[in-house]
């Protein structure tokens, strides 16, 4: 039997929500990417450039430690990876978690909350991350999507 995870990434909260409400609606296990050392306000202040978030973004090669793991990645078949979106990509530490597991043969669908953009280069970013996975475009989901709805755009992002 196909088993699926939601694995997100949430910065102030509203990844968390939509990725919660995801995995009620595809009966999918949750997973949250959070940071080893957590982000304060301060540290996402993107017009900052000297906050964490700015001089992580400007490092190709920074990887944001990971607090906790998952538990036998290799039982599921499809990964839903959330982040909000960055700098018009993933955020670094959603590379650390690419990096930290073997995806091969798996799905992965990025999805994202932004206050403006859409996944940019993301997408493309991931499958040079995740080797041997298919990595499915994706989509953002933004405002509050009900569970009928995310369970219906879990459907056709699959296709």
């Amino acid at each position: 039997m196909a088993k699926t995870l939601v694995a997100y990434f949430s910065a102030s909260g509203t990844t968390a929500k939509v990725a919660k409400d995801l995995a009620t609606a595809m009966s999918a296990d949750l997973f949250e990417i959070a940071a080893a050392q957590p982000y304060t306000r301060a540290d996402l202040n993107w017009n900052d450039k000297g906050s964490r978030s700015s001089i992580e973004m400007n490092d190709e090669s920074c990887r944001p430690a990971i607090a906790g793991t998952v538990d036998d990645v290799e039982a599921y078949d499809t990964v839903f990876v959330g982040f909000p979106v960055w700098w018009y990509v993933e955020p670094r530490i959603i590379d650390t978690f690419l990096e930290a597991y073997d995806f091969s043969g798996k799905t992965i669908v990025p999805f994202a909350t932004s206050g403006g953009s859409g996944l940019g280069r993301a997408p493309k970013r991931m499958r040079a991350l995740a080797p041997g996975a298919t990595v499915l475009p994706g989509g953002t989901l933004n405002g509050h999507p009900s569970k009928a709805k995310l369970a219906a755009w879990a459907e056709d992002a699959l296709r």
